[in-house]
């Protein structure tokens, strides 16, 4: 079985029935990755197999700490073994270390996962934050104010997502960049 066929049926195992809204979220950020293989080569089955496990540590049987990417990231190392790069870029999605730090959680992040290359990074954060909750394509700006809404401004998630906000719209600028670059010839970074 090939990594995303892997990714794919572990996220759905997981997520699928006891989330099923979380299981759409997934499934349009992994399409989202796959619209993204033009500037990703090599890397394009990496992004998508990370993108369709990145939401996992929301699941009930895996939640131990309460903060999603060191529970997936935690279980994908611990017990499936997964590719360390997959493994990475959950722990890490989406400005994770910002959120972490509002949790007290930034230091175990930091230490039990290094960080993946930069463009990466970027490319999961851009299909994590131009995906709605139920797998719809949307902006960053209105995916930020869909969250702040969901969860409120004074929460953790409402505090972070704010803080993090400069980041998401600059690193989906870069990614945007480096699609247009695609469309008008300029080679892949």
């Amino acid at each position: 079985m090939g990594l995303t066929e892997w990714a794919y049926s572990l996220a759905e195992e997981l997520l699928s029935d006891p989330l099923p809204r979380r299981w759409a979220h997934s499934l349009g950020v992994a399409e989202r990755a796959r619209s993204l293989s033009l500037i990703l080569g090599d890397d394009a089955e990496l992004l998508e197999a990370a993108a369709v496990l990145h939401d996992i540590g929301y699941s009930p049987q895996l939640a131990t700490t309460g903060f999603h990417p060191l529970d997936g990231a935690r279980y994908l190392r611990d017990q499936e073994g997964a590719d360390e790069r997959v493994v990475r870029l959950v722990a890490h999605h989406s400005c994770a270390l910002l959120e972490a730090e509002e949790r007290g959680l930034r230091k175990e992040l930091a230490s039990e996962f290094d960080q993946e290359r930069p463009d990466l990074v970027d490319a999961l954060l851009f299909c994590d934050m131009t995906t709605t909750p139920d797998g719809t394509r949307t902006t960053p700006a209105d995916r930020l104010d869909e969250i702040v809404k969901r969860y409120g401004p004074d929460t953790i998630v409402g505090r972070f997502i704010q803080r993090a906000a400069p980041e998401i719209h600059a690193a989906t600028e870069r990614v945007e960049d480096r699609l247009a670059g695609i469309s008008t010839g300029a080679q892949p970074m």
